[in-house]
């Protein structure tokens, strides 16, 4: 018989090791909130860094265990929609620094599971906003998420987040740009995690990139390189001219040295990794 709580300790233990996470919130959101509650019933299908080149598996059965390891499992595998792996959003919530009472948004919350572990992260005193473009999952994460009162749901593309502000801003889909609103709705200490990424080929769900963090500091942003990273692309934000862009720069740099997120009108120079209209990579 398999005690699916110490499973699930064993989880947490597991990506604290692997993502040398510090916040404890975090560890013991990962240890008590039940990954199985944010998804569709077993058996699952799931991915890991072995299936990258090849087709996903489905699991030998529906007991909960099997998705307590460092696999991303299918939401609609048909779409190719996973709820992403814990070892990466755990990273990235981790660099996010969450505190009580803090206000977060979540761009793409698919489920739920993710809202739920940053949700833990701030306590009853702080809020998250979730985000989600597929009206249905949006429904299902507002269902799901309905123990956690300091959590709203809206669906919606992510571009219009309202008058408030927040402290720290998680995008899980793959995106071209950060969209304006989520800059300008930082807290003078708020942080950015967004999947920076660009589509090769022919179109299709996934684009490939890497995550970066942005960081409000008074009036400039710093920005620095957290890990690569293949994601869903998001939908309906995506700039095909930006895309061009970075496909031409990844090919050239494939590994950046940014320190800075320019927004400020300027010349492109040396310095400058990646630069269009609206913002800039900048060393």
């Amino acid at each position: 018989m398999v005690d699916i709580a110490a499973q699930r300790r064993f989880f947490a233990d597991e990506m604290e090791a692997v993502g040398n996470l510090q916040t404890r919130a975090l560890v013991e959101a990962l240890a008590t909130v039940p990954r199985e509650h944010f998804l569709p019933p077993g058996p699952w299908v799931v991915r890991s860094e072995a299936d990258f080149l090849g087709p996903p598996r489905r699991t030998a059965d529906d007991h909960p265990r099997r998705i307590y390891h460092n696999v991303s499992i299918g939401i609609d595998a048909n779409r190719q929609l996973f709820n992403g792996a814990p070892a990466l959003i755990a990273t990235c919530i981790e660099r996010l620094a969450l505190r009580p009472g803090d206000r977060v948004l979540h761009v793409g919350c698919g489920l739920g599971y993710y809202t739920a572990l940053m949700a833990e992260c701030v306590g009853a005193a702080g809020r998250v906003l979730a985000i989600e473009v597929d009206e249905p999952l949006a429904a299902s994460a507002r269902s799901k998420l309905d123990s956690w009162p300091q959590v709203e749901v809206r669906a919606g593309d992510g571009t219009t987040v309202g008058a408030d502000s927040f402290d720290a801003i998680l995008v899980n889909a793959g995106v071209t740009h950060p969209e304006p609103a989520w800059l300008d709705r930082l807290s003078p200490t708020g942080r950015v995690i967004l999947p920076l990424t660009c589509a090769f080929g022919p179109p299709g769900p996934i684009s490939k990139g890497f995550m970066i963090k942005i960081a409000r500091r008074e009036h400039e942003f710093d920005a620095s390189m957290v890990t690569a990273v293949a994601i869903y692309s998001a939908v309906g934000i995506r700039s095909d001219e930006i895309n061009a862009k970075l496909g031409e720069v990844l090919k050239k740099s494939p590994f950046p040295m940014f320190k800075r997120l320019r927004r400020d009108p300027h010349d492109e120079s040396p310095a400058c990794w990646l630069h269009t209209d609206v913002f800039c990579l900048s060393a």
